[in-house]
């Protein structure tokens, strides 16, 4: 296994959405004192870090991704001495932290925002930001017609002529990373936190700091043409976005052990991705091939074989992810058929096409176990140990995410993901805490819980734990070496004698030789189902 400074690159990471994790104060809200009273449950599961998302003050216009102030807790959910206490029980448990940090972008109430928009355009306060005049007579229209992620405009008015830009919520302007007060203070956000004792920083669209605006600006859909070079975006993925993080990086290394980072960066290749992933940069991004991959064999090892292959040019390890809070959750996207519109899914409650629920928690737990066998980071999100489906069917007026608002209603968004994690078997909200939840839970909620699970040595939740013990006893930094296999199979050995087999097909396969160490699902003899996983061992 790596060197202790170099912890993260075979880490498993727990990601904590914090306002559904655990609520202590019963305010329907997760905070820092309900996750503070898990650890235990965290260090049994067998995780090495926790991935906190952010906890910052905000008025969760996006989900606490618009920052009020990048050095501070949100009072709904804690007091920067709870967190120094939520930090020193996790050490105390051998886990790390890693925190998200929210570069692009602040929230419409931060202090820097408010000042300029107190001040005149062309002022040093508006130029923190990305202002530019609009079109016509007296600026009354958008400097362009860009969209933003959550729908609408990209631009907003301030009265004055001037537009700020939002890629994101309009309570989600663009921090203008031209300046260098911008830079400074990122590196004093960054230092703040790495002094609390904070391992490693996920670093939210790390591809977007980095922007082109000279005049004239792009249409929309010249942003969107499909033939772009690699690094001319105007908005995204720009080869100048590097030197920022080179920046970082050496204030990362001025630490003992040096903190990490991950980048979240959806880029057009895989190649571009591996540039934030390098030694001299962030360390690691986010592979998420994975998770927009189908339940196809021939894919997944196609997807395995190129990761790998740019983490080793690059210097790093891969990351595998399958879950997140944007996303719907993979027991659920494994119960559908391949080609499914999510959008459209969630849009009709879940009901057409009708999820196959035991198909997907198969898969899923299938799939998990395959990702835990590679090399590299496998990070996990808050409830997919216990089989969590994605919640479907949450009525508008519980809905949250700005997408559903920004998109007219077109598009649901992501609080099916984000819905409360069940501890109990009762209770008014399953033991997240002592009244409702912010976000309503199923009623079969109960049934999934850890409670629950707890009982049930076949349940997601004991398959978790025992694939973290192991993997902790088997797992080496070396590679991997590929099996001949049936075309629905993935087969690969380590170097220590740990093999992985993967059935994605109907049929039963045989299973290779060596001592049966976990599976999937039970085993009937020495064969392996169809959409199943096993470790062996040869002794």
């Amino acid at each position: 296994m790596p060197e202790p400074a170099a912890w993260w690159r075979q880490a498993v990471v727990y990601q904590i959405y914090p306002r559904s994790f655990a609520d202590a104060n019963g305010d329907g809200i997760g905070d820092l004192p309900g996750i503070t009273s898990r650890v235990g449950y965290l260090r049994e599961l067998g995780v090495d870090a926790v991935w906190l998302s952010p906890f910052y003050p905000s008025a969760l216009a996006d989900g606490g991704y618009d920052v009020d102030d990048h050095r501070a807790v949100d009072p709904k959910i804690g007091t920067l001495a709870q967190f120094d206490e939520m930090v020193a029980a996790l050490k105390a448990a051998g886990i790390r932290l890693i925190v998200d940090i929210v570069p692009n972008h602040t929230s419409d109430r931060h202090e820097w925002f408010r000042a300029a928009l107190a001040a005149a355009p062309g002022s040093p306060e508006r130029d923190r930001y990305v202002f530019r005049r609009g079109e016509g007579p007296h600026g009354e229209r958008p400097p362009s017609d860009w969209t933003a992620a959550f729908g609408g405009p990209a631009w907003e008015p301030v009265g004055d002529g001037q537009w700020y830009l939002h890629m994101f919520a309009p309570e989600q302007p663009d921090l203008n990373w031209d300046n260098q007060e911008v830079r400074e203070d990122f590196l004093r956000t960054l230092r703040f936190w790495a002094d609390r004792g904070v391992d490693g920083f996920r670093v939210d669209v790390a591809n977007a700091l980095a922007k082109d605006l000279t005049p004239p600006l792009p249409s929309q859909a010249e942003l969107d043409a499909e033939d772009l070079p690699d690094g001319v975006h105007r908005l995204l993925d720009r080869d100048e976005v590097h030197e920022i993080y080179k920046g970082w990086r050496e204030l990362f290394d001025r630490y003992d052990p040096p903190r990490t980072a991950v980048a979240e960066a959806w880029v057009r290749s895989a190649h571009r991705r591996a540039r934030y992933a390098s030694p001299e940069g962030l360390g690691q991004a986010f592979n998420f091939d994975l998770l927009l991959a189908s339940w196809d064999a021939g894919d997944f090892r196609k997807i395995i074989e190129e990761n790998l292959a740019l983490a080793r040019s690059a210097g790093t390890s891969s990351t595998w992810v399958f879950s997140n809070h944007d996303v719907v959750r993979h027991a659920t996207r494994f119960a559908l058929p391949s080609g499914t519109d999510l959008d459209e899914w969630l849009l009709g409650n879940g009901t057409n096409p009708p999820a196959d629920a035991e198909r997907g928690l198969r898969r899923a737990r299938a799939a998990t176990l395959l990702a835990l066998a590679l090399p590299g980071s496998t990070y996990l999100y808050q409830g997919e140990e216990l089989g969590l489906p994605e919640v479907a069917d949450l009525p508008p007026e519980a809905l949250q995410d700005p997408t559903w608002t920004r998109s007219d209603g077109t598009r649901k968004g992501r609080d099916g993901s984000r819905v409360p994690l069940p501890w109990t078997t009762a209770g008014p909200s399953f033991g997240f805490g002592p009244g409702p939840a912010h976000l309503p839970q199923p009623a079969g909620f109960g049934e999934l819980s850890v409670e629950r699970q707890e009982a049930d040595e076949t349940s997601t939740l004991a398959l978790y734990r025992r694939a973290l013990a192991e993997r902790r006893r088997l797992q080496t930094d070396e590679g991997l070496e590929w099996a001949d296999a049936p075309p629905d199979v993935v087969e690969f050995s380590r170097a220590n004698g740990w093999t992985c087999i993967t059935n994605f097909g109907e049929t039963p396969v045989p299973l290779p030789r060596g001592r049966l160490v976990l599976s999937s699902t039970p085993l009937p003899g020495s064969v392996l189902p169809g959409d199943t996983t096993a470790w062996l061992e040869v002794d």
